[in-house]
């Protein structure tokens, strides 16, 4: 089934429910008082707090002003970060927070379930039809897992595929190894050489432990998954005469078009009436995909939510986000890192982005240059 029809099959069977029955939660205003996070953030005396200014310290020289200006109002007063990537081309369109992306990484939590349905699904261990046991009476397949976040189904699929097929599968989607092209400050995250003595296996299937990824990785994969399955060498052009002369560079294919169809209509389903559909923006024709993550990381120690996610018109990819957000409150976790990125697409469409950036007409730029 190709994308077009999952994305119908699920809007007509879902869209009701993620409008009706999953209202998404309001967002705070980015400039409201800093009062209750002060009040928030001091139960938890040593830990990393919840809201900050995240954008201070960055060097915005290069980036796009648009996406640059909704991303950081989207972040608003969270501590977290947010990378924007043209998922065509591999080129940064901006960084928030820029010590925290190009750092060490985080823990990628239910983020990582999107490999390893890629790999489930690269080595035949379920179709989109195949349904696994999550509790002594019920039942899933991959998209309501997806949508769901489901941890038994996950940690089920670990341990059929095995540590090897799992590691495999993440190398080739860039864990471990650097996401951008000449980037200096960047940090390569990590990704275990045996399974975490925590958990193993499954919960590495399920949370991501004993792995680091940053949000460069984590939009590159997003990319890959908007495109058809290029994996771009993420670049950052700085000066105009980057900016004018970008060419994008391929670090590999990866040649993933058969699943491609199941990981997006789980995506789809998680923003339509899963954990992430506080991501979507009703006001436009741009559809987000995405997937969220929450858990704590054990190395900081604070939580952490993730949201990682790209939007589409049914026709051409436009953007790629990754959220991370961080702090010690249960307002840190992947559904609230979703109702960020929503208020990112949503200010895109606004100041008309989309309509006046086509992925058709930068591609063949891009094209005739070279």
């Amino acid at each position: 089934m190709n994308h077009g029809k999952q994305i119908a099959r699920i809007t007509l069977a879902y869209v009701l429910a993620a409008v009706c029955c999953f209202p998404a939660p309001a967002a705070p205003a980015p400039g409201s008082s800093a009062k209750p996070a002060t009040r928030r953030s001091s139960r938890y005396r040593g830990g990393v707090p919840t809201f900050a200014d995240s954008s201070s310290a960055d060097d915005p020289t290069g980036d796009d002003p648009t996406v640059r200006a909704a991303a950081v109002s989207g972040l608003g007063r969270y501590n977290g970060a947010v990378v924007a990537v043209d998922p065509n081309t591999g080129r940064i369109l901006t960084v928030v927070n820029q010590k925290v992306a190009f750092g060490d990484g985080y823990i990628p939590c239910s983020t990582i379930k999107p490999t390893i349905a890629l790999a489930a699904l690269e080595e035949n261990i379920i179709t989109s039809d195949t349904m696994l046991r999550v509790t002594r009476r019920k039942y899933m397949n991959l998209t309501d897992a997806m949508a769901h976040s489901n941890n038994e189904f996950f940690e089920e699929l670990g341990r059929r595929m095995g540590f090897d097929t799992i590691s495999r599968y993440a190398r080739l989607l860039g864990l471990g190894e650097l996401a951008g092209y000449n980037l200096p400050e960047e940090h390569p995250g990590s990704f275990p050489m045996a399974p975490p003595a925590f958990g193993g296996v499954s919960r590495m299937s399920s949370f991501g432990e004993g792995i680091q990824i940053t949000p460069l990785q984590a939009a590159a994969i997003a990319a890959a998954f908007a495109n058809g399955g290029t994996l771009y060498y993420l670049q950052y052009p700085k000066t105009a005469e980057e900016i004018q002369n970008f060419q994008p560079r391929v670090k590999r294919e990866l040649h993933i078009g058969s699943a491609l169809p199941e990981i997006r209509a789980g995506m789809l389903a998680a923003t339509l009436y899963g954990t992430g559909r506080s991501s979507s923006d009703s006001g436009g024709d741009e559809q987000p995909l995405g997937k969220t993550g929450t858990c704590d990381d054990h190395t900081t120690p604070s939580r952490i939510g993730w949201f990682m996610s790209y939007a589409t018109d049914n026709s051409h990819s436009k953007i790629a986000l990754a959220v991370l957000l961080r702090g010690n409150t249960s307002r840190v976790k992947g559904p609230t890192a979703a109702e960020v990125a929503g208020r990112i697409y949503k200010k895109l469409r606004e100041e008309n982005y989309f309509a006046e950036n086509p992925p058709s007409k930068q591609i063949g730029e891009y094209a005739a240059g070279q």
